[in-house]
């Protein structure tokens, strides 16, 4: 094996080639190769190849049928070339050591190589493309908080939790303990530098923290931790959601996003002159995301189920606010300074797809940047607590309360629309509207209760 791909096996993907990977998977024995993407509701799909076609994969020369792919293409332009990121080469930790399987991440092309306009991740890499000719890269971290339930003895999930524990929690309160230790051993085996996990403040929920990366980096990431820690829980007989709000009466499941624009290898957010030490750079992207706050939910909180959570009383924002310690609004500064000045976006769910999230909150940041956006002032006081006429002396907007209403928003910022494209706002608007009005049709067992007896 070469000094390079010896450099390889201990992680170190970064300039790695077709050879160096076929010669990892040679070693490794790897039977099989899951070409990874995702679709535009950010749901994961693979194409899974034997060893027989490779090296035909990481030319990228495997077609596959787009049209069977939420949000694609049309039956009659259905081929899609996968063409795969080689950096993000991954051996799975689990399974027959004789025949391993692996994955590797796929941007995804038409067939002459045009990058397709709908694929997630090629959104996220024209923003990182966009926000670079202004001289900026983006540092993210997105902490995507989970459940972990029980089984029904089907095997269909339940929402029966497997503890009663509660912000950080030790055992025998936290019965999850061992599940989340799983977790985080492969999420080592696979690269991640973890830095904390623990439970957090519902039954049942957990939440595992690993070191920001670069916007696409941080996106790839999220993928592949929902993908391990749904497996992982399988292996002890629960079920893992990331739905944003599984159990009412209890707090729902954030991804808060910690943010911040590096420009020649400094922190382009802070300045140790100005008030709060925070840059211009970093007020005026506050400002772009406080413009585009309520058309962002769209995206980052894209399911009838997400407004659930984004109520008073649960610790999530409903306001477009920002403050430093203070965590009712939708924006907040932690205290660090220097190289670790960032902000965090509290309003995000780990429903959202990470690519488009990621794209719309940078594009949203750069707009603020560009035009000079007013920040406003950080609010300071309990917004939960305020009255309406003071949250409006302040200029503090309402979240949308729906989904359909956050739908209506993002239909009309163009600045976000072009950021997504004409072909992902489509498609992903016509599936959010259609998801509304089949919710908006049912029939609750809250209505039942409420009013059968009574009318």
């Amino acid at each position: 094996m070469s000094p390079t791909t010896r450099s390889l096996v201990a992680g170190d993907l970064s300039g790695a080639t077709a050879a160096d990977i076929l010669e990892l998977t040679e070693a490794h024995q790897v039977r099989f190769l899951r070409l990874q993407f995702t679709d535009i509701l950010g749901v994961i799909k693979n194409v899974e190849i034997p060893a027989s076609q490779f090296r035909k994969a990481l030319k990228g020369d495997i077609l596959f049928d787009g049209s069977s792919i939420e949000g694609f293409v049309r039956v009659e332009e259905s081929d899609m070339l996968l063409a795969p990121d080689l950096a993000t080469f991954q051996i799975f930790p689990w399974g027959d050591p004789a025949s391993r399987v692996a994955r590797i991440i796929c941007d995804v092309n038409h067939p002459d190589g045009r990058p397709f306009e709908g694929d997630p991740r090629q959104v996220l890499k024209r923003q990182v493309a966009a926000a670079a000719s202004l001289g900026f890269t983006m540092n993210a971290g997105m902490e995507a908080e989970f459940f972990l339930f029980k089984a029904n003895a089907d095997g269909t999930p339940s929402t029966a939790t497997h503890d009663v524990g509660s912000y950080f929690d030790l055992a025998p309160m936290d019965l999850g303990e061992d599940a989340r230790r799983a977790i985080v051993d492969v999420l080592e085996q696979l690269g991640f530098e973890v830095e904390g996990a623990h439970h957090e403040v519902a039954h049942g929920q957990h939440e595992i923290d690993f070191r920001y990366a670069d916007a696409l980096r941080t996106a790839d990431n999220i993928a592949t931790f929902r993908f391990v820690v749904k497996q992982v829980a399988r292996q002890f007989g629960l079920f893992a959601s990331f739905m944003p709000k599984p159990v009412f009466g209890q707090n729902g499941s954030g991804m808060h996003t910690h943010q911040s624009l590096f420009r020649l290898g400094q922190n382009a957010f802070w300045d140790p002159q100005r008030e709060w030490e925070l840059s211009l750079t970093a007020l005026h992207y506050i400002g772009g995301l406080l413009r585009h706050a309520r058309a962002l939910c769209a995206v980052t909180n894209p399911l009838v189920n997400s407004y659930k959570r984004l109520v008073p009383g649960y610790e999530a924002p409903v306001h477009a606010a920002w403050s430093m310690r203070n965590r009712s609004p939708m924006i907040r500064v932690p205290d660090r300074r220097g190289a670790g000045t960032r902000l965090e976006l509290r309003t995000p769910d780990p429903s959202a797809n990470p690519y488009l999230a990621l794209a719309a909150m940078l594009a949203a940041g750069l707009d603020g940047v560009r035009t000079e956006a007013d920040w406003r002032e950080p609010v300071h006081a309990n917004i939960w607590e305020m009255s309406f006429r003071e949250r409006r002396r302040l200029r503090i907007d309402d979240l949308p309360r729906t989904l359909d209403e956050a739908c209506d928003e993002l239909e009309k910022d163009d600045v976000l629309t072009d950021a997504l494209g004409a072909h992902v706002t489509e498609h992903f608007l016509a599936a959010k509207r259609a998801e509304w009005r089949e919710y908006h049709a049912q029939v609750s067992g809250w209505e039942l209760d409420r009013y059968l007896a009574r009318y």
